[in-house]
């Protein structure tokens, strides 16, 4: 019984560290998720939170420092360009309530007859932007977290962000599917990028052999 006077306790979400270019971690393709429990709702409802506080509108698990199959999608907050089509299993549920997505062991099943090339960012490049072509149109089949499973057909910046995120997923980053001439442009950005993301980690890795000694 509860106090009619008090509310009951609510979850907590916590805010994560986001990962950034030069960590093993993108590149390492997530693990099959095999347990749904509210330990994987509450990594869920953190990964929303931190995309979120980071003005993201795509998260995956590579990006907070985990190497499983889950990511996170929600348009509904910063994307105003609604030009998009989706069906979800087989229906067309208005986008309130459709987001926010949660992928768990998402396939995407791409058409190849059409691409468009956009200009992406991501919160593991922090002001880094360049242009990546990719199909228009996909399909996408996954789990959400009570295990059951569902597809999405979709286009627009919709089909964009999902394919961006699992592509994370499987430790494939935006910039290898950028050409030749648009990663030069990039070059000098991504090499300061990774400078500094090396030399955080190895301040981390000398504070750790200096609280062992």
């Amino acid at each position: 019984m509860v106090d009619p006077g008090t509310q009951p306790e609510k979850l907590v979400r916590m805010q994560l560290r986001v990962t950034h270019f030069g960590e093993a971690i993108l590149r390492k393709p997530g693990k099959v998720v095999t347990v749904f429990n509210p330990g994987l709702e509450a990594l869920a409802e953190d990964m929303l939170e931190t995309m979120q506080a980071h003005e993201g509108i795509g998260l995956a698990a590579q990006q907070v420092d985990l190497p499983s199959q889950i990511c996170v999608v929600n348009l509904g907050v910063y994307v105003r360009d609604r030009d998009f089509a989706y069906s979800y299993d087989g229906k067309q549920p208005p986008l309130e309530l459709l987001m926010p997505l949660i992928f768990v062991n998402p396939v995407v099943v791409a058409d190849p007859s059409e691409t468009l090339s956009v200009e992406e960012g991501c919160l593991s490049f922090p002001e880094i932007c360049g242009v990546v072509e990719r199909p228009a149109n996909i399909k996408v089949v996954f789990q959400d977290l009570t295990g059951a499973r569902h597809e999405l057909v979709c286009d627009g910046i919709l089909a964009r962000v999902i394919q961006h995120e699992v592509d994370h997923l499987n430790g494939i980053l935006f910039i290898d599917r950028m050409d030749a001439c648009t990663l030069d442009d990039l070059a000098e950005k991504l090499g300061k990028l990774k400078t500094e993301t090396q030399q955080w980690i190895r301040k981390l890795e000398k504070r750790a052999e200096t609280d062992l000694q």
